[in-house]
């Protein structure tokens, strides 16, 4: 009689070493991406509800100036003084066709700084200037739905 082989059983836990590794894996990379995709310095910039888009900002040759709260300035992400702003400025946009700056501010950074360094901008040849802000979700008023009158028999 020839040996016939069984098949080993079949097994019903579920094996997670392997979701488990892929997961990992992932985590790690969205942890090392997620600062890559953040263009220049953070500030919690003012709200606005009219605001245009502006889609040239996110592009990466995209000439911008950060001002912190605490009135640090950066243009990109290289820290910057303000006596530097217009010679530095004009040096990025020596090579641009269009001498857009873009321009975003803390909400609680001092106004007197911001125009200080809106007319630094402006005295380096700057045709037009971006003031970025955050839309604001303009909310729709809701309507109440009264009961219909009451009538006498």
């Amino acid at each position: 009689m020839a040996y016939k082989p069984k098949a080993p059983e079949a097994v019903a836990d579920i094996n997670v070493t392997p979701m488990v590794d892929v997961m990992l894996v992932l985590l790690i990379i969205f942890m090392v991406i997620t600062p890559l995709l953040q263009h220049g310095v953070s500030v919690r910039l003012a709200s606005a509800q009219n605001g245009r888009p502006m889609p040239g900002e996110e592009k990466t040759n995209s000439v911008v100036i950060a001002i912190t709260r605490d009135g640090k300035l950066f243009l990109g992400t290289s820290p910057v003084r303000m006596s530097q702003i217009t010679t530095k400025v004009k040096n990025r946009l020596a090579n641009h066709l269009d001498k857009i700056v873009y321009l975003k501010s803390d909400a609680r950074a001092k106004y007197g700084q911001v125009t200080s360094v809106v007319d630094d901008i402006r005295a380096a040849g700057v045709e037009q200037l971006g003031l970025l802000t955050e839309q604001v979700q303009q909310r729709r008023p809701t309507t109440a739905v009264l009961p219909p009158p009451a009538t006498s028999p």
